[in-house]
């Protein structure tokens, strides 16, 4: 197969895809993970800016790249998928891509620059090693080369390093003050100069009890048993997993409405 592959898509009824470099297509994704914002509970802050990007983006507007990072299980993937389901029906379309997949990104932007959709491209938990140059594929999708990007494609990343590239000792050591300026040593500039094309970038922290409990219940709206043993449990299960985060809510979730813990 050849990326032609990407034509045979039928994108008023395929909301996202998914790169499959083995057999150099998309495979249309049939059944969305249905997280919605309202589930997401403890962000607020980070579900306004990327709403409001995002509106931006579909209503042919000046919007910016994404990068969401932060802690493991706060919700950076859930918030992606969430503001798709939010404007699918308003021609948002997602195609995941894998990291190791980066070099692929050019001839995946080609095939859509000119289809009538605005497409988020999503790269979920996004970080290079120091040996790896497929970053610079990215980079190019980000900003473009000699022909600009285009205007009905964004890059939504999540990450656990804001820099995406691992920082060490030696390239600090390198830095120098120059007249009252700090001045970055080339290695770090070069690490920093692929977040700074992202121009949204969202934190996301561990979250406190009270929040983490906050999310237990949403997920057990219909629960009608005792409620404080609810979140006895809910706390016992997170001080097993040694993380309060969003992802532990709905593991506990997962876990308790079998019928387990009770």
């Amino acid at each position: 197969m050849d990326l032609n592959q990407h034509n045979l898509i039928d994108w008023q009824n395929t909301y996202a895809a998914i790169w499959r470099p083995r057999r150099d297509y998309l495979r249309p994704v049939r059944q969305l993970d249905a997280v919605t914002l309202s589930h997401l509970v403890g962000i607020e802050t980070q579900k306004q800016q990327m709403l409001a990007n995002t509106e931006r983006f579909i209503t042919g507007l000046p919007a910016n790249n994404a990068l969401l990072w932060g802690a493991r299980g706060t919700g950076k993937s859930s918030l992606v998928k969430a503001v798709l389901n939010e404007f699918k029906e308003r021609h948002l379309r997602l195609i995941e891509v894998e990291k190791y997949d980066l070099v692929a990104l050019p001839e995946i932007v080609d095939q859509i620059r000119e289809l009538p959709y605005y497409f988020i491209i999503f790269c979920d938990d996004l970080s290079f090693d120091a040996a790896d140059n497929s970053y610079k594929a990215l980079k190019s999708a980000l900003e473009g080369s000699i022909e600009a990007p285009p205007k009905n494609v964004l890059v939504y990343a999540t990450s656990n390093r804001r820099h995406l590239l691992p920082e060490s000792m030696a390239d600090n050591l390198e830095s120098r003050m120059v007249e009252g300026e700090l001045h970055y040593a080339d290695a770090i500039e070069e690490k920093i100069s692929l977040s700074d094309r992202f121009g949204l970038w969202l934190s996301f922290y561990s979250v406190d009890q009270d929040t983490y409990l906050a999310m237990v219940d949403e997920y057990f709206k219909q629960f009608s048993g005792d409620r404080s043993q609810l979140h006895l449990e809910a706390k016992r299960f997170a001080l097993s997993k040694g993380s309060r985060s969003g992802r532990t809510a709905k593991q506990f979730y997962n876990f308790f409405s079998r019928g387990e813990g009770k």
